[in-house]
């Protein structure tokens, strides 16, 4: 039908009845959808000006010494360590890895910050139950020696040793458990022996920690008690 009437328009002596108002109308329309257009980059722009932290590749805003968990102690590690990143915008993190220092806190520390070391954890907790955290929660950790489940976990190391069973105190139990509560509610990550897991279960590494004397039992259910009361988001 638009075509027939295009075509006789054309063929006829002068514009039939109507036509002015039809150009006009596609000329309003055109305009119109501009306006429109126009209006809707505006509202995107303005959107993307508030959200720009959230697109991959991106930086996050940072404030140098803040820490993920509260109470935790700021220490940073080597930049040689870890990774720069901004996730979970880039890299998913559906992970938590347990890892045993193999020895006393303030070593742990030293190793982390030392560029020639070539790991990090993200936290360490003491046998006291007192939390340092070395890697923001947005950066790749070198801690799991596996290149995948480093980008997709946090990993949290424990001031001890695997055949000490002394080590593992009540303290840090309680403290590890609600860390890992908190991480897994910033993430949404279930709590279970596949989405918290040892050193020992990261593919391809040659470590045992946390041993054969971390009570994963115990430890599943603290974090579980920890997520139930705690907040679902940041």
């Amino acid at each position: 039908m638009g075509a027939t009437s295009d075509s006789a328009a054309g063929a006829g002596t002068g514009p039939p009845a109507g036509d002015g108002d039809r150009r006009l109308g596609r000329r309003a329309l055109l305009v119109g959808g501009i306006a429109a257009a126009v209006g809707t980059a505006l509202l995107a722009r303005e959107e993307l000006s508030r959200s720009w932290w959230r697109l991959p590749g991106v930086d996050k805003p940072r404030e140098a010494g803040a820490v993920d968990f509260r109470g935790a102690r700021w220490v940073a590690a080597s930049a040689a360590n870890y990774r720069r990143a901004d996730r979970p915008a880039d890299y998913p993190v559906d992970r938590v890895v347990v890892h045993v220092t193999q020895g006393g806190y303030a070593s742990a520390v030293r190793a982390f910050k030392d560029p020639g070391h070539g790991a990090a954890a993200h936290y360490i907790v003491r046998r006291d139950g007192r939390i340092t955290q070395l890697v923001r929660e947005l950066d790749v950790a070198f801690h799991a020696g596996n290149r995948e489940y480093n980008e997709r976990s946090v990993g949290i190391e424990h001031e001890g040793f695997v055949e000490d069973p002394a080590s593992f105190t009540d303290a840090l139990y309680a403290a590890s458990a609600r860390l890992a509560a908190a991480i897994c509610g910033r993430y949404g990550i279930p709590v279970d022996r596949e989405h918290i897991i040892g050193h020992a279960q990261v593919p391809g590494t040659d470590h045992t920690d946390p041993g054969r004397l971390w009570d994963w039992e115990r430890y599943i259910r603290l974090v579980g008690a920890e997520r139930a009361k705690t907040p679902p988001a940041r």
